[in-house]
C-alpha cells in the first residue's frame, strides 16, 4: 500500500519532472514517483545502509551529508527538490532551506508537526512527545529542530519563500480543519519569491 503522503507528493510534480530527494531513506518515494509520474530521479542519503537499499531499487543516489550543502548540483538543475520528514533532523535549517530554491525550481518540505495536539498533550503530562510521526525518545532522538506549523510560515516569509500549497495529515487522511492543532504531519510546496 502506497503511503498517503507519497500520493500528494505524486500530486505537486508534474510528470516527467526532474526530481532530487534529499534525506532519501530507502528511495521508496523515489520509486514511487517514478512509476506514478516518471519522473526522473536522484537522491542524496548519507546512510550506509539506506544508501544500498536504494541500490538494490535501482534509485540513483548520492551519498552525502545535507549539512555539507549541495554545491554539486547547479542553479534549478532539477524541476522539484523534496525534502520529506528530514527537516527536522538537519542542523542549517536556513541554509538547506536556500538550498532547495536554488537547485530546485520547486521545493517541497514535509515534517512532522510539533503543534499536533497529541505532541500539545504529552508535553502538558510532562514529557517529550513520541508518536507515529516523532518516533524516538528524547535521548535517541536524530531530530534537533522541531517546528509547528506556524513556526515554519514565519520562517518562509522572513526567506522570502511563497508556499504554493499546503497539505496536512494525521495517520494517513487529509485534515482540513485546526490543521495546526489536528495534522501531525505538514507538507508544504514552496517557491522563491521573485
Amino acid at each position: 500500500m502506497t503511503r498517503q503522503d507519497f500520493e500528494i507528493i505524486a500530486q505537486w510534480i508534474a510528470p516527467q519532472s526532474r526530481v532530487l530527494d534529499l534525506g532519501c531513506g530507502n528511495g521508496d518515494l523515489l520509486r514511487h514517483l517514478q512509476q506514478a509520474q516518471q519522473i526522473h530521479g536522484y537522491g542524496v542519503e548519507i546512510a550506509d545502509d539506506r544508501v544500498l537499499a536504494c541500490v538494490k531499487q535501482g534509485i540513483n543516489v548520492i551519498q552525502r551529508d545535507l549539512e555539507a550543502g549541495l554545491a554539486e548540483f547547479t542553479n534549478h538543475s532539477f524541476d522539484y527538490v523534496v525534502l520529506s520528514q528530514t527537516l527536522q533532523a538537519v542542523h542549517q535549517t536556513e541554509a538547506i532551506l536556500q538550498e532547495i530554491l536554488r537547485v530546485g525550481k520547486t521545493g517541497i518540505v514535509a515534517f512532522p508537526n510539533f503543534g499536533y495536539w497529541k505532541n500539545r498533550w504529552q508535553i502538558l503530562r510532562g514529557r517529550m512527545p513520541v508518536s507515529e510521526d516523532l518516533p524516538y525518545q528524547w535521548y535517541d532522538t536524530p531530530n534537533v529542530h522541531l517546528c509547528t506549523m506556524h513556526d515554519f510560515e514565519q520562517l518562509c516569509v522572513r526567506l522570502n519563500i511563497r508556499i504554493r500549497e499546503c497539505a496536512v495529515m494525521t495517520r494517513g487522511k487529509r485534515i482540513h480543519w485546526l490543521r495546526n492543532f489536528s495534522g501531525s504531519l505538514a507538507m508544504y510546496r514552496i517557491e522563491r519569491l521573485t
